[in-house]
């Protein structure tokens, strides 16, 4: 350890963020970066400790415990501390293809299950990780390293998301040669698209996909499969196919008047609020000087709070089925898991200090929608509703008298996804599960299609980005086997 007493001698400071009301006028990341003094002190207070749950990486109950990915965080944090920041690099890009979208957007579980996070402020590990990219790609570390060689095998990928690129990135490597397809216009997926410009700017995925087509991957941008091209035709031309297309159906909300105009799906929004920035040109769906109810209290959500601010919106709530979090871990939350505790996210920060008043409201549901003559939402109507446990379930109840209608010109349903297109999985005709998930051999990601794989949300479902670089590294190797036993094959053939 550099310095065995940082952690006591030295507390959790975060990054320094832009004025909440200055940040509202424009698209640009809201974080700002740590000096070299405060980098020196935070990774101080790293204890290398004899069992480093940080890196587990692995899920209990249905939470994370420390990074999917298995970053080598006392390491770097170390190396960070002596200022070998090349070094530092190095150890971070053996487990981790894109630091830079984790350093950014990853909720960072790895923190959660810190050692210190048992009766202290954990280290600051999600920023420490983002400032070693930055500075590798500053000082010119971060560079196309193409394979030396050819193996003569072709892999498509469908879809550029996270698992994706990752996907991509480990089979290049491996000197096959992969062709990213990609429905949307940029490459990207998720991170262009679905993640606002103030958490993570485009010009950031655009620098990686430039490198990875430096390195040799192609990409090929406006093509869906299915449409634009078949299944049969993949199969036809490259020796396996990957589906990384996500899930992205969205669940909807089956209540009174639901196809009145001006309501939307979260998603369909933010997509089209990037689109519209990218292209310079008008959104088509604003929430300018609309009153604007989000349904669904998760960070997609609060990512359209966030937009609809920017759009300056009139007014803006965010409806949330669940009571208020704890700002302590509740008893049922223990160490290690990822603490289910309150915070003030960026997009309702920003909303407080316009407001004075937190934007969300809880325990709320909706019942109905009220339109005008021409078909346009009006208004809302909700009700407060209470969790109960009975019988050992868990169900929701209605609470009589505490019906409310609320303005709105502007709806955004935010409450889920339920797995991947229907359309994607019927073209290929694969076996799903019960969840509607593909399905995959135990321990493989290889599907009910011979030469077909997949990897990501759509394998596993909503999930974060960091385990969707798990999943695209995981199904490359799988790939990677698959592949090497058709060459083996055909030499003993």
């Amino acid at each position: 350890m550099a310095n065995p007493r940082g952690f006591l001698e030295y507390t959790r400071k975060e990054r320094d963020e832009r004025n909440p009301i200055e940040r509202i006028n424009d698209w640009n990341e809201y974080t700002l970066r740590h000096d070299d003094k405060d980098l020196k002190e935070q990774s101080a207070r790293c204890m290398d400790c004899g069992t480093p749950f940080c890196h587990t990486g692995m899920e209990w109950e249905r939470s994370s415990i420390g990074c999917p990915i298995n970053n080598l965080i006392p390491e770097w944090n170390e190396l960070v501390h002596q200022g070998k920041w090349k070094v530092a690099l190095d150890r971070l890009e053996m487990t981790n293809n894109f630091p830079e979208f984790t350093g950014r957007v990853c909720p960072a579980p790895c923190e959660g299950s810190c050692t210190l996070a048992i009766n202290d402020d954990p280290v600051t590990i999600k920023s420490i990780e983002n400032e070693i990219i930055e500075r590798g790609f500053e000082n010119g570390w971060v560079t196309p390293t193409p394979p030396s060689f050819r193996t003569g095998k072709k892999v498509a990928i469908i879809g550029s998301g996270p698992a994706g690129l990752a996907a991509a990135d480990e089979l290049n490597k491996a000197g096959h040669s992969v062709t990213v397809f990609e429905r949307d216009d940029r490459p990207g997926g998720l991170l262009m698209y679905g993640i606002p410009n103030m958490k993570l700017e485009k010009e950031t995925i655009e620098r990686r996909v430039k490198l990875l087509e430096e390195e040799g991957i192609t990409f090929t941008c406006n093509t869906e499969v299915g449409v634009d091209i078949s299944r049969e035709k993949l199969q036809e031309e490259y020796d396996a196919v990957i589906l990384c297309t996500g899930a992205q159906q969205p669940r909807d909300l089956p209540v009174k008047d639901r196809d009145s105009k001006g309501i939307h799906f979260a998603m369909d929004y933010l997509t089209d609020a990037t689109k519209s920035l990218n292209n310079d040109e008008e959104p088509t769906i604003t929430a300018e000087g609309k009153d604007v109810i989000v349904i669904g209290g998760g960070d997609t959500g609060a990512d359209c709070v966030a937009t609809a601010l920017r759009q300056k919106c009139k007014s803006v709530v965010q409806f949330g089925k669940h009571p208020e979090l704890p700002q302590d871990r509740a008893s049922d939350n223990p160490w290690p898991h990822t603490p289910m505790t309150f915070s003030l996210e960026y997009g309702y920060e920003e909303a407080f200090k316009q407001t004075k008043k937190d934007p969300r409201e809880y325990e709320i549901m909706t019942q109905s929608f009220n339109t005008t003559s021409e078909g346009n939402v009006k208004s809302l109507k909700t009700i407060q509703v209470r969790k109960e446990k009975v019988d050992g379930r868990i169900i929701t109840k209605d609470l009589p008298g505490t019906e409310k209608e609320w303005p709105a010109q502007l709806v955004l349903i935010a409450i889920g996804f339920t797995g991947p297109e229907r359309e994607i999985l019927e073209h290929f005709n694969l076996e799903t599960t019960e969840r509607g998930m593909v399905w995959t051999e135990p321990s493989t990601y290889k599907t009910s299609i011979e030469g077909v794989f997949t990897a990501g949300d759509a394998r596993r479902g909503q999930s974060l980005v960091v385990w969707a670089i798990r999943e695209g590294r995981e199904a490359a190797s799988e790939v990677n086997k698959y592949l090497n036993s058709l060459s083996h094959s055909a030499q003993t053939g």
